[in-house]
């Protein structure tokens, strides 16, 4: 980053600015989702998506399991002590004292995130598709429930259609992300899915990972395409609010149908590239209500 760039950037002193950068450079399907809510919500989402990137990087930062818990138990605390308005000096947690005032949100969802981080502080892989996608509830759906709640778009319906929208989105960003984790020397195919494909785990982290894993990634594709199925089935009783926490499922079936364009060889380097016209499609999806 150029001198310039580093003068320029957010710092601690701007808690709202920074989570927004954070969220930009790290997170940016869902920073262009959220640019899609109402202003005054926008510095609350920003909050939340930087503390998930937080707790998410928890195992990149942290190769020692004991290191990574105790990064996991410091952010427990820190809600904790931001529900209080008491909250610890670092950016985010400041940021989200302030969401977690306005917006009362319950400090149990944020639980249900941290205990799904745990997980990635294991090497073993879910052992079915089910636990699979018990990790994406834990994990994704729970900070879309949390995302509607700032939106005030907490009915049954928006709920029920986020729960399947954050399953699929999460389902379809580990696949996204198999060679950065085989990179790490880590999978989050289910090990039964493992074994019936015929992958060899070490073929795998070496970058050639054989043809059984485009039929796995077939396989959760299936799963995470009947989620977007389920949550599209909501659309009518769903409330026009709820949608900034909706749109990444317009993403998500983006990026399906360019896996399948590409054989669903996940190492094939066309799928590390930016889905061109994001923009457009989450403004065409917001404007035509359809996510």
């Amino acid at each position: 980053m150029a001198d310039s760039e580093q003068r320029q950037a957010p710092t601690a002193d701007d808690p709202a600015a920074y989570c927004a950068e954070q969220v930009r450079r790290f997170d940016n399907d869902r920073y262009l989702c959220t640019l899609f809510a109402p202003a005054a919500a926008r510095a609350h989402l920003f909050a939340l998506y930087a503390f998930n990137y937080e707790i998410a990087r928890v195992r990149e930062v942290a190769r020692d399991p004991i290191v990574g818990q105790i990064r996991l138990q410091w952010w427990r605390e820190a809600i904790v002590r931001a529900a209080e308005g008491a909250p610890r000096q670092h950016p985010v947690a400041l940021a989200l004292a302030a969401t977690l005032r306005d917006c009362s949100l319950d400090p149990a969802r944020f639980e249900r995130l941290l205990t799904a981080r745990e997980l990635d502080l294991d090497d073993a892989p879910p052992a079915d598709l089910a636990a699979l996608e018990t990790y994406a509830e834990g994990s994704s759906a729970t900070l879309v429930e949390l995302t509607l709640a700032v939106l005030g778009a907490g009915d049954a319906a928006a709920m029920t259609a986020g729960r399947h929208v954050g399953i699929a989105w999460a389902l379809v960003g580990l696949l996204r992300a198999v060679p950065f984790h085989a990179r790490q020397r880590r999978v989050y195919l289910p090990g039964e899915m493992i074994a019936r494909a015929g992958i060899d785990a070490e073929q795998l982290f070496n970058g050639r990972p054989g043809d059984g894993l485009a039929s796995a990634a077939r396989e959760v594709a299936a799963r995470a395409e009947t989620h977007l199925a389920a949550a599209r089935a909501l659309a009518r009783d769903v409330p026009g609010a709820a949608l900034p926490a909706l749109l990444p499922a317009r993403l998500a079936a983006l990026y399906l149908r360019r896996m399948a364009s590409c054989g669903w060889r996940l190492f094939d380097p066309r799928l590390a590239r930016p889905l061109p016209l994001r923009a457009w499609h989450l403004a065409w999806a917001a404007w035509s209500g359809r996510y």
